[in-house]
């Protein structure tokens, strides 16, 4: 059976600021992270951050530029930290990146190999940033991939439904919370 790992992922103070829609998704996601403990699946936390004076955004990637614009994403900002209602807890590895993958700039992948984890499940917000960005990463390093399509979250619901229907079940299993809890709880 796979070795596991549930990443969450730019769950962080300002983005879900931006981005919670007031459908419960904080809620569901604590689920998914209990759910995996449960299980013992182990839980890591992806964040974005940039050091101070942002020496690795580049004026080429747009993205990132618009970010620090909006002043999101320095490290030791508070707006920075994980959201306090899926905090980590002692024993829970959190990751830096520096770009949109969580693969990008950080060092997830030699904590994954260090565990002997080849699979992955991936949550966290934005569906069409970090959640498709690690989606395409893994699936060149070859993980086995599981999209819990109700623990990511968009800021355009059209965006995360055609991802999250269309083109993830391409190359994972998409699956909500409820779902996964009960395949995880049943093995």
């Amino acid at each position: 059976m796979a070795n596991s790992a549930l990443l969450v992922m730019d769950v962080q103070r300002d983005v879900v600021a931006i981005a919670d829609d007031g459908s419960g998704y904080l809620p569901r996601l604590r689920r998914a992270i209990d759910g995996a403990r449960a299980a013992g699946i182990t839980v890591i936390y992806v964040v974005l951050g940039l050091r101070p004076g942002d020496p690795e955004v580049s004026p080429r990637n747009k993205v990132m530029t618009n970010a620090v614009r909006a002043g999101l994403f320095t490290e030791g900002a508070p707006g920075t930290e994980i959201h306090d209602d899926v905090a980590p807890r002692q024993g829970d590895v959190v990751v830096t990146k520096r770009r949109g993958s969580a693969f990008s700039g950080s060092d997830l992948d030699l904590v994954l190999r260090a565990r002997n984890i080849d699979s992955l499940v991936l949550t966290g917000i934005a569906t069409s940033a970090v959640v498709l960005s690690t989606l395409w990463h893994a699936i060149d390093l070859d993980f086995g991939l599981t999209v819990l399509a109700d623990a990511c979250l968009d800021t355009d619901p059209e965006v995360h439904r055609m991802l999250t229907e269309k083109l993830f079940p391409q190359w994972a299993d998409v699956v909500d919370v409820e779902g996964w809890i009960k395949a995880i709880a049943s093995r």
